[in-house]
């Protein structure tokens, strides 16, 4: 006989651009474990030399969940949420090793080098910057932290080039 107790377990939650700190003090309000890992940066403005606090994952933060109906909808209810990460089962969770080494990572002062790794094809959104809210097709890095990125109007091409960090990957689209 399968037990009838759901056990908890660390799920990654997407978020809206810019709203992982409203989600996670909504999950919080509502008594839901929820883990924002961030990390210390300078501040890309440029009237500015200042350190800032950003989420090392921009766009996620990880909920701890049984994922009972009710427990689901609360967190997926929350301001801000979108989804939980998943495939065409459901929500896949994340070993709870993974979370206890993402805590230490930032508890350390140690510099933490992340990134997304973006495939020549891939669907972008520009979010930051002055190309803010650009659709485009992800074509190759160029140098460092710059890639450029493709936008088809009247069946010819432009291309911009942006700064890694100001570009999300749109989810894929299944027909």
């Amino acid at each position: 006989m399968i037990s009838d107790k759901l056990i908890p377990e660390w799920y990654v939650l997407h978020t809206k651009s810019r709203f992982e700190n409203v989600v996670s003090e909504g999950l919080q309000k509502k008594s839901i474990e929820v883990f924002l890992p961030k990390i210390t940066v300078p501040s890309q403005r440029k009237d500015r030399r200042k350190m800032i606090r950003v989420p090392l994952f921009p766009g996620y933060v990880f909920v701890k969940s049984d994922l009972h109906p009710n427990h689901h909808l609360d967190i997926v209810k929350t301001v801000g949420a979108v989804k939980l990460v998943g495939d065409t089962q459901g929500p896949i969770p994340v070993p709870h090793d993974t979370v206890q080494s993402l805590r230490i990572m930032v508890a350390s002062d140690q510099p933490i080098a992340t990134g997304s790794h973006f495939t020549k094809g891939d669907q972008v959104l520009v979010v930051n910057g002055p190309f803010a809210g650009v659709i485009g097709t992800f074509d190759h890095y160029r140098g460092l932290d710059r890639i450029v990125v493709y936008i088809e109007a009247l069946g010819q091409f432009a291309s911009v080039e942006v700064n890694a960090e100001d570009v999300e990957r749109l989810p894929a689209v299944h027909a």
